[in-house]
């Protein structure tokens, strides 16, 4: 007979078994599902191509974004990652998938981009060890979205310890009533047998503004779409947000 729930992280650790095989794939149990998909650098994935997020570059063009120490959650290959440290910033960037992060290491060495740590891990473990705050952004390009419900606490936990105040969160995530990526049941309908992820969780404005209710909004938008010939990425099928600490 278990009798060993005491702490949150208790809780949040029995939840994440409801998801199980599909919660593996955030965790650091499931990394050989992201292995996986990174393997073959061929397969036509939009976000494969070196090109950073079209919302992001806009921030940085415009000057909202102008350097400091930054953040990437949920790295891949390392796009977003590079172009910040090419701009400037001071940049932290870590994934599950330890063929991700070679990859992104490939690039960087490929671009002599030096100002950028790529860690393999997960992020949640990782603060106060490889991820110390506080940083002036932490940005999020599809990490979020692929998120039980449940571990939302744990997400908004790590913008509070490691968030700069006066510092920047911006995110990249499904939206809902769209067509596109993103289950679009309510949290409790997660929660049913058999259920599970489906895939990442499709997002409305008013859910995103509840949930980061405790930041500042500066920008919520539709990423717009990009030209395959583009320098930059963009998909419709995303929300694009940009939050500010006070």
């Amino acid at each position: 007979m278990d009798r060993n729930i005491r702490t949150v992280e208790d809780v949040l650790a029995l939840l994440d078994g409801l998801f199980a095989p599909e919660a593996d794939r955030w965790t650091g149990r499931g990394a050989d599902w992201w292995d996986d998909f990174y393997t073959d650098r061929s397969r036509p994935v939009p976000f494969f191509a070196a090109r950073p997020d079209e919302n992001l570059v806009s921030a940085v063009e415009r000057g909202v974004l102008s350097g400091g120490r930054a953040l990437d959650l949920g790295c891949g290959p390392g796009r977003n990652a590079l172009y910040l440290a090419e701009r400037g910033f001071d940049v932290d960037a870590v994934d599950l998938s330890s063929t991700a992060v070679d990859w992104a290491r490939e690039r960087a060495r490929a671009t002599g981009t030096e100002n950028v740590r790529f860690h393999h891990g997960d992020a949640f473990t990782l603060v106060g060890g490889d991820l110390t705050g506080p940083y002036d952004l932490v940005y999020d390009s599809g990490c979020f979205h692929h998120l039980p419900p449940h571990r939302r606490v744990s997400y908004l936990a790590l913008l509070e310890q490691l968030l700069a105040p006066g510092g920047f969160f911006g995110l990249a995530c499904f939206a809902a009533g769209t067509g596109g990526m993103g289950s679009e049941l309510s949290d409790p309908d997660f929660y049913g047998e058999g259920a599970g992820l489906r895939g990442g969780l499709a997002y409305t404005p008013g859910a995103l503004r509840a949930i980061f209710s405790g930041l500042s909004e500066l920008e919520l938008r539709r990423m717009r779409d990009e030209p395959e010939d583009s320098g930059r990425f963009g998909e419709s099928f995303l929300w694009t947000a940009l939050f500010q600490r006070a």
